[in-house]
């Protein structure tokens, strides 16, 4: 029997060439280049840090809600918010200063939302969980525009957040 077409083998490679291009942000003279700076003149890579960082800082604003809100869940809370305090640090553009205390928030963090959580803790994780994924989102999405060191960095935070997604909705029970 003669073959014809694309061998599983080849389509295998062709997919994993792919995922690695997109994931350490490589781009093919034909891909084009991506811009450099912005707009407004500031680099494009010092924007997509702020934002990245920014993100990572709402999500720490989060944590430290529920830990208010909800002070008996610290133990299970207070690892997963310090691993998203160095992600805050490392996504941002240059050094920043120590993540603030569980108890405060600090200025220029963004807000957290109103918890709707009310009094129920299951409700704040289940929130948590859901920010937790929505952050990932936005890191992933961010992969395309970034430079591959920096790709690097935020695919690994991104799966950090599904991990602690994972452990506050059904891990650690």
């Amino acid at each position: 029997m003669e073959r014809t077409g694309t061998t599983r083998r080849q389509a295998l490679m062709a997919t994993g060439a792919a995922t690695a291009a997109a994931l350490t942000g490589c781009t093919s003279a034909a891909g084009g280049a991506r811009p450099r700076t912005a707009p407004d003149g500031v680099p494009a890579e010092t924007v997509l840090r702020q934002r990245s960082a920014a993100r990572s800082g709402a999500l720490l604003g989060r944590y430290d809600a529920v830990l208010v809100a909800h002070p008996e869940l610290a133990p299970r809370l207070a690892p997963l918010r310090a691993a998203v305090a160095l992600h805050a640090k490392a996504l941002a553009p240059v050094p920043t200063p120590a993540a603030p205390s569980p108890r405060t928030t600090g200025r220029g963090a963004p807000s957290p939302a109103p918890s709707r959580a009310g009094s129920d803790p299951d409700a704040a994780l289940r929130e948590l969980a859901a920010v937790e994924r929505s952050t990932a989102d936005a890191h992933t999405a961010a992969l395309a525009g970034a430079p591959p060191e920096y790709a690097r960095l935020l695919a690994s935070v991104a799966a950090a957040g599904a991990v602690h997604a994972y452990l506050l909705t059904k891990g650690a029970r």
